[in-house]
C-alpha cells in the first residue's frame, strides 16, 4: 500500500551502516510483530529515543516524538473501530472505559514488553544507566511509535493486525465482563488475604519540568519492595508498581497461616 502521508518525507541513510541498522531493525521488528516491516529510517525512528540522537548530533537521525505524536491518535482509532464491532450494544461511556484500560500507559508498556521492545530501543548513555529499557513510560512512547510507522505504512488494516494479535485477550476479558486493570485494588484484596498486610507506596524520583513530569514510586509490602513503576502521575506510577507486585506476589509460594499472623 502507498505511504498515506506524502508530505512528512523520512531522512534516508546516509552511510552503510544506517543502511544496515535500518536493514537489520525491520527483519527484527517483523520477527517480533509477526507483520512485514519495511526496510527504512521510519522504523528505525520509531525506537530511536531524543537522548540518543542527542548524543549523535550531525548523522541526520530521527527520533520517536513525531511518530508517538501519530502513534498515540492512531491506537485510540484502531481500539475504537475494533470495540465498535464487538460490543455493538455498549454506550459511549462504557466503550470509553474500555479503551482507556487498553491504552494507558501501562498497557502500551505491557504490550512492548510482550514484544521484547526494550531490547530494540536505541537509548543515550544516561538514559540506559537509569534504566531505559524498562521504563514504562519510554516504552509506551516507543510501542505508539510502532504503530505510527505500522500505519505510514499500510494505513488502519496493519494497525488492525496488531491489535487482534496483542489485545485479543484483553477484548475477550472485557466481553466476559472481567476486564480490571485497577492494579491496585486487586494488590490490595490478594495482600491481605495472603499475608494479612497492607501496600505502601512510596515516590522515590521525581523527572522532567513541571508540565511534564516522570514519577517513580516503590512499593513495599512487609518490608520488601516488591516493584517500582513509573508513570505520567503519581497514580499511574503506583498502578504500574502494583501490577508488578502482583505478579511477583503470584510467584511467590503461599506462606501458610503462621505468616499470616
Amino acid at each position: 500500500m502507498d505511504d498515506p502521508v506524502q508530505n512528512d518525507p523520512p531522512v534516508m541513510a546516509t552511510t552503510p551502516a544506517a543502511a544496515d541498522a535500518e536493514r537489520d531493525l525491520a527483519a527484527e521488528l517483523s520477527r517480533r510483530l509477526g507483520i512485514a516491516v519495511n526496510t527504512g529510517p521510519r522504523p528505525l525512528a520509531a525506537v530511536t529515543h531524543k537522548s540518543y540522537v542527542n548524543e549523535h548530533r550531525g548523522e541526520g537521525l530521527g527520533d520517536n516524538e513525531r511518530l508517538e505524536f501519530l502513534g498515540d491518535a492512531v491506537i485510540d482509532l484502531a481500539v475504537s473501530h475494533r470495540l465498535m464491532e464487538r460490543f455493538p450494544g455498549a454506550q459511549e461511556g462504557e466503550l470509553s472505559k474500555i479503551r482507556a484500560s487498553l491504552v494507558d500507559e501501562a498497557g502500551l508498556a505491557a504490550m512492548a514488553r510482550s514484544l521484547g521492545l526494550g531490547e530494540l530501543l536505541r537509548l543515550g548513555r544516561g538514559e540506559e544507566l537509569t534504566g531505559g529499557r524498562e521504563k514504562a513510560s519510554l516504552l509506551a512512547d516507543a510501542m505508539e511509535a510502532v504503530v505510527a510507522s505500522l500505519y505510514l505504512q499500510g494505513g488502519l488494516p496493519l494497525v488492525l493486525e496488531l491489535v487482534d494479535r496483542f489485545l485479543g485477550e484483553a477484548f475477550a476479558q472485557a466481553a466476559a465482563g472481567t476486564l480490571d486493570r485497577d492494579w491496585k485494588t486487586q494488590l490490595q484484596e490478594a495482600a491481605q488475604s495472603r499475608l494479612r498486610s497492607s501496600p505502601r507506596y512510596r515516590v522515590v524520583a521525581e523527572r522532567g519540568p513541571d508540565h511534564s513530569k516522570t514519577f517513580e514510586v516503590e512499593l513495599e509490602l512487609k518490608g520488601e519492595v516488591l516493584g517500582r513503576g513509573e508513570g505520567r502521575s503519581k497514580k499511574d506510577a503506583e498502578q504500574a508498581a502494583a501490577r508488578l507486585a502482583l505478579e511477583a506476589l503470584a510467584a511467590m509460594p503461599d506462606p501458610g497461616p503462621e505468616a499470616k499472623k
